[in-house]
């Protein structure tokens, strides 16, 4: 399976989806609201007001007589040449003033009051002043003169590494913020949302879980299912639908088969009987037997089946008594002593007698004709409410015991047989809400079958 056809969890994938699609949102909102304050000029983008004062501090010398000076630096060049307006004014702490430029008066003796101020940003009021008027930059700052006050108006172009830098800080101080306060509230409401939406199909699956074969008619409920899962739902329930239908024809076909089979398995018994004793004979007349008894468990289990187990109290100490009555010139004409051990008292279930009858009677009926024509066939009724039937045959091999309940399943292709009486052992005893098993003998040599059935205690 690729990695494509695995399970997700999507609770997950949604929160993470939808957290991606905030982040893009946001930043596409932060990117428009930038665009629009730089078009509107409120946000000069292309000028870097510290850039100026950067430029001085780092050209910024002493004359011998103690005055201030500018080293002809190259980038103090550069400013020059790209910036004609340039002005700026540095002013030392014994009170030496350095200027260069059109200082604007209004900036011109500010520099007096401000002694104690480490840096300021002097502009105007927004939307009553023109925002085409350069704001003015105070920064105290270390250089080779000493400690400086330089003022200079919002000058210099921004450099790009500057640009990516700013941008960054603004992102991570504007937008980040808020993504995590949406990618917390995401992860936190959409499992409780997608939960919520998923309660009905929730229940859709706890009803899928409870159907199996004997609960026909069963449908998954369509209240509270998502719009958007409402087809897969239907489409189960219709295919339910087309299950039952086939199962009611498959059902009614195997009755009908079943009950079809009774006259000519009448008719063979008859002939049968008329025959000259044999072995032959003796074969013939197992096989008929068993014939029999698989067409009558057939119509137990569809009885059983359509009737909603109509069961009364079943005595099964009785039960192996009939068998055993009926089925001991059988066993002695092919060469078994049959035996039964049970207890005097009753030892009940609530049941079907003659499915449970028929069932028996298949197990006896299988250890009679796969058994070694020698030997002796056990029915030991025990409590709680089991029977097994014993042989002294070759046994059923351990990896082989779970499948010899399976239809047409048969220890060796020359097997006689289909290879369904065990399995309708089985059906019958599961109707009952038992189970069958198999093991080794008792004397560790052929096989012992054990029906077990819940009991019901004696008032």
């Amino acid at each position: 399976m690729s990695m494509h056809d695995d399970p997700y969890c999507l609770r997950s994938r949604l929160s993470w989806r939808l957290l991606a699609l905030q982040a893009a949102i946001l930043v596409a909102l932060l990117a428009v609201v930038l665009a629009g304050l730089c078009a509107s000029g409120f946000v000069l983008a292309e000028r870097d007001e510290d850039r100026v004062i950067d430029v001085v501090r780092r050209a910024l010398t002493r004359e011998p007589q103690g005055g201030l000076a500018l080293r002809p630096t190259a980038e103090l060049q550069q400013l020059r040449s790209e910036t004609p307006d340039l002005w700026f004014l540095v002013r030392d702490r014994q009170g030496r003033v350095l200027s260069e430029g059109t200082v604007p008066g209004e900036f011109a003796a500010i520099g007096n009051g401000l002694d104690q101020i480490s840096q300021a940003r002097l502009g105007w009021q927004l939307f009553e002043d023109d925002p085409r008027k350069p704001a003015a930059r105070l920064k105290r700052v270390n250089t080779d003169a000493g400690n400086v006050q330089v003022i200079t108006a919002t000058q210099g172009r921004l450099t790009g590494a500057k640009a990516l830098f700013m941008t960054s800080l603004a992102f991570l101080g504007i937008a980040l913020p808020g993504l995590l306060l949406m990618g917390t509230a995401t992860f936190i409401a959409t499992p409780m949302i997608v939960r919520r939406a998923f309660r009905g199909l929730d229940t859709a699956a706890d009803e899928a879980r409870r159907i199996d074969i004997h609960q026909r008619g069963a449908r998954l409920p369509l209240e509270r299912i998502p719009l958007e899962v409402m087809p897969l739902v239907t489409a189960i329930n219709d295919a339910l639908a087309r299950l039952d239908q086939g199962y009611a024809r498959h059902k009614r076909f195997v009755a009908d088969a079943a009950h079809e089979l009774r006259t000519p398995i009448a008719i063979l018994n008859t002939r049968l009987e008329s025959l000259a004793a044999g072995p032959d004979k003796t074969r013939l007349m197992e096989d008929a037997a068993r014939l029999a008894t698989l067409a009558e468990q057939l119509l137990d289990i569809q009885r059983l089946d359509r009737c909603g187990h109509p069961f009364t109290r079943v005595n099964l100490v009785a039960v192996a008594q009939s068998v055993a009555a009926d089925l001991a010139p059988l066993a002695i004409a092919a060469g078994y002593e049959l035996a039964l051990d049970a207890p005097a008292t009753p030892i009940e279930t609530m049941g079907d007698a003659a499915a449970l009858e028929r069932a028996l009677t298949n197990l006896v009926q299988n250890a009679v004709q796969h058994g070694p024509r020698r030997g002796t066939i056990a029915i030991r009724v025990d409590r709680p409410a089991s029977i097994e039937v014993t042989d002294e045959g070759t046994g059923i091999p351990a990896e082989q015991r779970e499948q010899i309940f399976e239809p047409f399943y048969r220890l060796t292709p020359r097997d006689r047989g289909a290879g369904l009486g065990l399995n309708m052992v089985r059906e019958i005893v599961q109707l009952h809400g038992g189970h069958v098993s198999v093991a080794d003998g008792p004397n560790g040599g052929g096989a012992c079958f054990r029906m077990t059935l819940p009991e019901v205690r004696q008032s």
